[in-house]
């Protein structure tokens, strides 16, 4: 059982692996093992709220001092999976994305004024020497899911839970699937690109997509969670959205040679995602 707090989760969406015991070394196996055997342990909302807090000092502290002991824990077939949040790894990360952004320096300043970004990023040098080959279990992208995320799963997989507002329930809608069968429609997807179209945006996701996978055990669980966006969306059309049943038809299309049908199946996903992009400007 999770336990969230009140607070909206902003309009973000996320990508998860949850790995096997097995996944990981001693002692952190063991750790992860006691954890899952809590009675509660904290959802999406709680890990948004802890990371939140960081940002009322001041100055903020957009980068954990240290690493988060906390995880998402689910069942694949009957066995615990753990998703850790890896939150100062991934502060880490969405503060070089800023840096990369291509916002203008005095905005950047007026978020993280200079000196705290230039501690920060010595930090992470430091980090890194010492653990190369860190990746993070989670993704997270903002005012979007990302369509190449959707090519790994099935609609079969979709599942939706209309919201609760006299329980304070949000929607929810998530999908998930097995490794094995996420990395088999993500190589079908690439095949079905690369002999329709030219090489773009979407092959070269795919591609770096594919690359973080490979990084996880091959027995583990991959989800996807509209997480904060559902509250952007809206409850109506998140009940119709079929978003991963859009891809796949499109690339199916491709793969028959349809490109009408092809088109068609992304302009619904286009239009529909555009929307939702839209209201980051809205007043």
């Amino acid at each position: 059982m999770s336990v969230d707090s009140t607070l909206l989760v902003p309009y973000a969406s996320y990508l998860r692996v949850y790995e096997p015991l097995a996944a990981f070394p001693e002692p952190e196996r063991t750790h992860w093992a006691r954890y899952a055997r809590r009675s509660r342990t904290p959802g999406a909302q709680e890990e948004l709220r802890r990371a939140l807090a960081d940002l009322v000092p001041v100055p903020p502290v957009p980068v954990p001092v240290h690493e988060s002991g906390e995880a998402f824990v689910a069942h694949l077939d009957g066995v615990v999976v753990i998703c850790p949040w890896r939150t100062r790894l991934r502060g880490w990360l969405a503060l070089r994305e800023l840096a990369e952004s291509g916002l203008p320096a005095p905005v950047l300043d007026a978020m993280l004024p200079p000196v705290v970004r230039a501690q920060v990023e010595a930090d992470h040098e430091r980090w890194r020497e010492r653990n190369p080959d860190a990746r993070p279990w989670i993704r997270t992208a903002v005012w979007q899911v990302p369509l190449r995320w959707f090519a790994l799963f099935g609609d079969e997989e979709r599942r939706y839970e209309a919201g609760d507002r006299a329980a304070g329930r949000a929607p929810v809608l998530r999908y998930r699937t097995t490794m094995a069968q996420a990395r088999r429609r993500l190589a079908r997807a690439l095949r079905a690109l690369r002999d329709s179209v030219d090489e773009g945006p979407m092959t070269q996701g795919l591609i770096d997509v594919g690359r973080w996978l490979e990084e996880f055990h091959p027995r583990a669980l991959v989800e996807l969670d509209y997480g904060g966006l559902v509250h952007a969306v809206g409850e109506a059309r998140l009940a119709e959205d079929r978003s991963a049943a859009d891809v796949a038809e499109g690339l199916a299309a491709l793969r028959a040679g349809d490109e009408d049908r092809a088109g068609e199946a992304y302009a619904r996903l286009a239009e529909r995602w555009r929307s939702v992009r839209d209201l980051r400007h809205a007043n």
